[in-house]
């Protein structure tokens, strides 16, 4: 999944331009890196940096704008969009650097830091979309587009200014410009805070079993236990502390999101839209709520279809075992995993020697080099934030293209999930010169042991790969303008450079070249590739029927359109009962714990994954037909389509790899529901 700055109007606060320099103060965030590559010097900076260079961030920032709007002359594409574009490069900086550490190297600091400041750039971003000089200004300039011989770029970057604007609040009525800047205020702390009671939740707990091991409630430790606890009772205990977090207590969340629902509402009501996904949608591909569940429901009948046969099967595996009791939730992976070795005889303890993490990781890069001829070299001489974070230096051919960190394992200062970041994005600066990405790839796999490496399961490879997408996206981008480069495309988007990599990790022919056991360097035998590939369309059912339902929920909420009292449980409940979803199964993600759809910004988005799931498919299904995994023809068109951000319409770039609209038919037939 993509993380974005968690700042309040962001599409004006933009990564770029040329950082002032100041040697009055000791502060690293006010004079250059003097590192390679102008990485952050992770070493130097502490958390009372922080709040001076957030102020001093703002406070240049308002500087530029001001001498934009001041500006005498008439408004042009360089006095006004270009110097906007250009602006906020101190705060941005230092935004990058605390908010994507805040979610990997938290600490009671930083969280008063982020409740100190997420309400100062909420403000901060409104002065700028609500500053009517500037909107003026901006809207000149996009009047008169067509006359100023503009480049296809330079007049992308010009719409979506203007188009920032807008649903930034720049035509709300100067009676209703307050209560739009404190609701974008507030729904700004309420998100922080979501994250933070679930961090909290998630570290809060812990069970000691009987031979002393402890299981937690990240998925890498409590998945796995699920998965095999005999102790049905133990089983439903551990469900409960999973499922049940911030539903309640100290870290209740049911209370901030009937705020947040609602308050999202009345803001998108008063931009002039009916609901918040209206609102959302109408920057996106999918355009419009009916859109989006148009493309659920053709999903949602033959996944249900499919989760009932598999129902129905593990009842019958639980008939035996204890007759008379009826399958729950709590049992479903302990006897979805105890039928996939049965029928597959595939068995993790016998998958994961061959997915040593590292030697997933090089797979990866194995894919992007022959797709793409670029190379990864670590660099552990460079800055890093961690010590568990690893960094390697991109290059194509002798030029090098970026820096990667990844950085792999749990940590009670790391939020769970896995995600990509960016602590720079690619541009060019105000000179012309090629200013490369630095980007973070974080995920939360199972520590190393004295004895053995850390090693993977098969749906932990496909995180790395996913991941890994995502990261290409940011590392190969070639785009003049930041707020247009690498992963700033619409967010049913997105997730097509990352979902596609997935296809590669799982292909037969493509797994035989990096999956090696971490003890002996075999390859994977071929009969266990053929059992990974028969059970990859095996949990179907259960897989997309939670996504699905996930999503669905996100829509509820967000199409809600009329204020009301919102009980989460009572409204999920409501909700799945609406669709037919089988009580044996839940939305992947109960609303007290939604982080996507209440904190990392997949509000109303978080369809993208199905969306994006039918591209995926049916890209890699021109490859899988041209007889040719890493056809060089093939391979040039989608890098294209990954050098180009948002500077052409994404379909455009889709249809113009693919040669036709995709086609969902890939995507059932992968998932054995055609």
């Amino acid at each position: 999944m993509k993380k974005g700055l968690f700042i309040a109007a962001a599409a004006v606060l933009l990564l770029a331009g040329c950082k002032n320099k100041n040697n009055d103060m000791e502060n690293p965030f006010f004079s250059e890196w003097n590192t390679p590559y102008e990485i952050p010097n992770f070493y130097s900076i502490s958390t009372e940096h922080y709040m001076p260079a957030f102020e001093e961030g703002m406070r240049r920032q308002k500087a530029e704008i001001d001498s934009i709007v001041n500006n005498p002359e008439a408004p042009t594409f360089e006095n006004t969009v270009l110097a906007l574009e250009y602006s906020g490069r101190l705060l941005n900086e230092v935004s990058a650097v605390f908010f994507n550490l805040s979610e990997c190297e938290n600490s009671p600091e930083m969280e008063a830091i982020a409740e100190e400041v997420t309400p100062l750039l909420s403000a901060h971003g409104d002065d700028i979309a609500l500053n009517a000089r500037l909107f003026a200004r901006i809207k000149a300039v996009y009047d008169q587009r067509e006359s100023l011989g503009l480049n296809a770029e330079q007049m992308r970057l010009v719409e979506k200014h203007y188009k920032d604007f807008v649903r930034g609040g720049a035509n709300v009525p100067e009676e209703k410009q307050a209560r739009f800047r404190e609701l974008n205020e507030q729904i700004a702390s309420l998100t922080l805070r979501f994250a933070q009671n679930v961090l909290k939740a998630t570290n809060a707990y812990t069970k000691k079993l009987d031979d002393g091991t402890e299981v937690g409630l990240s998925l890498p430790s409590w998945e796995p236990f699920m998965q095999t606890c005999a102790d049905r009772k133990l089983r439903e205990e551990l469900w409960h502390a999973y499922t049940d977090r911030c539903k309640e207590g100290e870290f209740d969340n049911t209370k901030i999101i009937d705020t947040l629902v609602n308050l999202r509402l009345e803001r998108a009501n008063i931009l002039g839209f009916p609901t918040h996904a209206d609102y959302v949608l109408d920057n996106c591909l999918a355009k419009t709520p009916q859109a989006v569940m148009h493309c659920l429901e053709d999903i949602w009948t033959p996944a249900l279809k499919v989760a009932k046969q598999e129902r129905d099967i593990y009842q019958q595996m639980l008939e035996k075992d204890e007759p008379g009791a009826k399958l729950q939730p709590w049992d479903w992976r302990y006897y979805a995993e105890k039928y996939r070795v049965e029928k597959y005889a595939l068995d993790d303890a016998e998958v994961r020697p061959y997915f040593c993490l590292d030697s997933v990781r090089e797979g990866a890069f194995m894919v992007a080099n022959r797709l793409y001829g670029i190379t990864f070299t670590e660099r552990p001489d460079l800055p890093t934030y961690d010590r568990e974070a690893r960094c390697f230096e991109v290059k194509d051919g002798e030029e090098t293209i970026g820096i990667l960190y990844m950085d792999f394992h749990p940590r009670a200062s790391k939020r769970s999930g896995a995600w990509m970041t960016e602590f720079r994005g690619q541009h060019r600066d105000l000179e012309g010169n090629n200013v490369i990405p630095i980007i973070q790839v974080v995920c939360n796999f199972t520590n190393p042991t004295a004895d053995k490496p850390s090693l993977l399961n098969f749906d932990e490879s496909e995180t790395l790969f996913h991941e890994f997408g995502h990261a290409l996206h940011g590392l190969l981008s070639k785009c003049t303008y930041p707020s247009l480069a690498g992963t700033n495309v619409p967010r049913d988007f997105v997730e097509l450079p990352s979902q596609v990599m997935e296809n590669w990790c799982r292909h037969p022919q493509v797994m035989k070249q990096y999956a090696k056991h971490y003890q002996t360097g075999e390859a994977i035998p071929d009969a266990l590739i053929e059992r990974i590939a028969a059970a990859q369309t095996y949990g179907q059912g259960f897989m997309t029927t939670e996504l699905l339902a996930a999503s669905i929920l996100d829509m509820r909420y967000h199409t809600v359109s009329a204020p009301q009292h919102i009980d989460p449980l009572q409204f999920e409940e409501q909700a799945m009962n609406a669709i037919g979803l089988i009580p044996e199964i839940i939305s992947r993600y109960r609303s007290p714990y939604f982080q996507h759809i209440f904190t990392t910004g997949y509000d109303a988005g978080y369809y993208s994954y199905t969306w994006t799931a039918i591209l995926d498919a049916d890209a890699f299904e021109a490859f899988a037909e041209s007889g040719d995994l890493f056809n060089p023809e093939l391979a040039a068109k989608f890098r294209h389509l990954l050098e180009s951000g948002n500077t052409v319409e994404p379909m455009e770039l889709y249809r113009a790899f693919r040669g036709k609209d995709p086609s969902p038919k890939a995507l059932l037939k992968r998932k054995g529901m055609l």
